[in-house]
């Protein structure tokens, strides 16, 4: 049986409110915690973009859930020394609860340096040689790197956890997967695709863990809670690649008026019937997740919580 997570969403919400919601997922009887990595947010009406390393070492106090980062991109904004280093911290101030998910990057917050952002077959290339580097630093051992890529010169770390990092890859596309099943210690999708999990357990992911997520507006006005969708997250219904080349919130906001509110009812959970919040989290576990996260939408998160401690996880976890 999968366990449920819950999303925190740094694009949404500040620091205070973050340690909040992790405190309520806890009593609400989440398992696991995922938190978004991003520089900027989607757009200017979700309003945050907290440092996600910090609130990770208060997370470390506020609950005792394995938390994990969904997704951190350790290949341009931020040099995969650096994210080793913190990486190895949150590790051990969360007794080994940590789990570093990697991600090939959006350009919304990856370009903010100036440097160029480079296309997805290049990304892809960054993202393994970066895993490779602090691979080896998670050893503890000095570490001197010339690659393709990154230049890395006697950096140890000396604060590491007793056993390393597992270093979970993001993987929306065949190729992403592939690099997933070949180099990771586990697998992130968002989509209850079947096909994905099965690409990645047969590619060389075996029975190695993996996680999915959705996003869902609780509320007991469904017109409503589709309009906070709309408001709030229409970027999540833009197509292709855009989500990965955008960037800047403003050009977000500019391609999120091709959302209509009619395209949010139909692809949405909007609302408080029971059964559909039930359906779209079984639907990733009908397609083989080992742990699968939901994130509410909007302010009413404690409203969220006890529908799901009362109503949703009841039917998920019985046996």
């Amino acid at each position: 049986m999968p366990e449920y997570g819950y999303f925190l969403s740094c694009e949404e919400f500040g620091p205070a409110e973050l340690i909040e919601q992790a405190r309520m997922a806890e009593q609400a009887g989440f398992r696991a915690l995922w938190i978004s990595d991003h520089y900027h947010p989607w757009n200017d009406a979700q309003g945050q973009s907290p440092f996600v390393w910090s609130v990770l070492g208060a997370l470390s106090e506020a609950v005792s859930l394995p938390v994990e980062t969904a997704v951190t991109c350790p290949t341009v904004r931020t040099h995969p020394a650096v994210i080793a280093q913190a990486a190895a911290t949150t590790a051990v101030m969360t007794e080994g609860r940590f789990r570093l998910g990697v991600g090939s990057g959006e350009a919304l917050n990856e370009h903010i340096l100036g440097h160029v952002w480079p296309p997805a077959s290049v990304r892809l290339e960054m993202l393994e040689e970066s895993i490779q580097i602090m691979r080896r630093l998670f050893t503890g051992e000095e570490v001197s790197h010339h690659g393709t890529h990154y230049t890395v010169e006697n950096a140890r770390l000396y604060t590491v956890p007793d056993e390393p990092v597992p270093i979970d890859i993001s993987g929306f596309g065949p190729a992403a997967t592939a690099l997933a099943a070949r180099v990771g210690d586990g697998y992130i999708t968002m989509m209850p695709e079947a096909s994905m999990v099965e690409q990645f357990r047969k590619g060389g992911g075996g029975a190695k863990l993996v996680s999915g997520g959705t996003k869902v507006c609780y509320g007991t006005d469904r017109d409503e809670a589709v309009r906070t969708v709309h408001r709030l997250w229409g970027n999540q219904f833009l197509p292709g690649e855009l989500a990965q080349v955008l960037p800047s919130p403003r050009h977000f906001e500019q391609a999120q008026t091709l959302v209509t509110e009619d395209m949010v009812r139909d692809k949405a959970v909007c609302g408080d019937d029971v059964d559909e919040h039930v359906a779209a989290l079984s639907a990733f576990a009908d397609a083989g997740f080992d742990r699968i996260y939901v994130n509410q939408i909007g302010p009413d998160q404690r409203g969220f919580f006890d529908f799901y401690r009362t109503k949703v996880l009841p039917q998920l976890t019985q046996d």
